[in-house]
């Protein structure tokens, strides 16, 4: 789920500010807005003052403060900073499987570095103030890196949880193909075994990961009747030991798990998301849902990788599509918690990932849930609910603002043209 990526230029209202290290200072600034959606609920309200000293919301008011700084968005509505919970700035897109193997043995970790660097400034620009890549493939630790030169203020971008390298068993991950005798670099870190599984959480953790990723799952058909089927990569022992490993370090650990056998070995295990999910089992969604595991659906990648796929002698990936909308609607029924995430960087980070927002309605939910799934419900999963996902005094000044009413068109969420982070101004209108 890769592709390219040309460098473009963009504008940030206080992009100085991030680049000299300087952070949001003791001045008051009201944002004035003519419609404000706090994360909660599914209505929206009018003309709400936002009052923010630093970093932190201080109170939501009916009128500026005398001598703060106003910020006129009296024609936008006012939403929490967005977070996607499923993104990879270390890749350019990969519509097709040699995209991947160009990016991984053509362009060094260095320069694809460069490259995650840009990404994270077009997620910000996006209105993705907070984000979890969940891997480099093959890039190494380098999202710890890109994480650090962002909490630094060296580079602009969002606040990031990263996974680093990834699990996953011998001969199941790219490259692949290659004749025997020629060593190639793989986009996973290759473990087998219970006690390798739980060395390499180590060794991640050590190096900076905060979250665990692995790859349960594999080589997808259709059955007769409409189950989604996969071949298992790690057994169920092997993903209890990474599970527990992490948990031991209080760490979390992200399931790729797209099919029947992935979704429920991963379960079963203990994970604590399960990413794309295309197909899950009733008794699987009812477990998820009584243990508070998280579904991060990532519907828009599988539309845009189905058509490089499909070319590619692969049609099951289009009737994917139809399984996957199946299972949105029968996790909605079931409770599970949702949370947005878009796969950013399995397609082109020029297309703007908010695309995911639509997809979401399409397959079921309302404007206002698909919002709450990429704000408060976000914030959870990652964690981060006292202090991220809703507007309400106390927490980070993590705001966003859009043209017109989201909730009555959820499209306009591509439309961010206001963007703060911690009380820092990155985009005005």
């Amino acid at each position: 789920m890769r592709h390219r990526v040309t460098l473009g230029v963009s504008v940030f209202v206080g992009l100085s500010a991030c680049l000299f290290g300087q952070t949001a200072g003791s001045r008051t600034i009201a944002l004035r807005c003519g419609n404000f959606f706090d994360g909660r609920g599914d209505s929206s309200r009018k003309n709400v003052v936002v009052v923010i000293e630093g970093e932190k919301i201080k109170e939501l008011a009916t009128a500026a403060p005398a001598g703060s700084e106003v910020i006129d968005l009296s024609h936008q509505t006012c939403l929490p900073g967005l977070i996607d919970t499923h993104t990879h700035i270390l890749l350019q897109g990969d519509i097709t499987a040699a995209d991947y193997d160009e990016q991984l043995l053509k362009q060094s970790p260095e320069y694809r570095t460069i490259l995650a660097t840009v990404n994270a400034r077009r997620a910000l620009e996006y209105g993705f103030t907070s984000i979890r890549d969940l891997e480099t493939e093959g890039a190494g630790y380098a999202d710890v890196d890109v994480k650090k030169a962002i909490n630094n203020g060296v580079i602009p971008g969002p606040r990031m949880q990263v996974a680093t390298r990834a699990l996953d068993v011998t001969g199941a991950y790219p490259l692949q193909g290659y004749a025997p005798a020629v060593m190639v670099p793989h986009g996973v870190q290759v473990v087998d075994g219970p006690d390798n599984a739980r060395q390499a959480v180590r060794e991640q953790i050590s190096h900076g990961a905060d979250w665990i990723k692995v790859y349960s799952d594999r080589s997808y058909r259709v059955q007769e009747d409409g189950v989604l089927d996969d071949i298992p990569t790690f057994t169920p022992e092997e993903l209890k030991a990474i599970v527990d490993e992490a948990h031991r370090e209080r760490h979390k650990v992200a399931s790729h798990a797209m099919a029947l056998y992935g979704v429920h070995n991963s379960v079963e295990a203990g994970v604590d998301s399960i990413e794309h999910g295309n197909y899950i089992a009733d008794d699987d969604l009812k477990t998820m849902a009584s243990r508070g595991i998280f579904y991060v659906p990532t519907i828009y990648v599988g539309e845009y990788v189905a058509q490089g796929r499909a070319a590619e002698g692969a049609p099951v990936w289009v009737k994917m599509i139809q399984i996957h909308e199946d299972t949105f609607r029968r996790a909605m029924k079931a409770g599970v918690k949702i949370a947005f995430g878009t796969d950013a960087g399995g397609f082109d980070w020029k297309i703007n990932p908010a695309k995911e927002f639509s997809s979401m309605v399409k397959f079921g939910m309302t404007p206002a849930q698909a919002i709450r799934a990429a704000t408060i419900n976000a914030a959870e999963l990652l964690g981060m609910k006292d202090s991220l996902g809703t507007l309400e005094a106390g927490k980070l000044a993590d705001i966003v603002a859009v043209p017109g009413d989201p909730l009555a068109d959820v499209s306009l969420m591509e439309k961010v043209d206001f963007v703060m982070k911690g009380g820092v101004v990155f985009r005005k209108p």
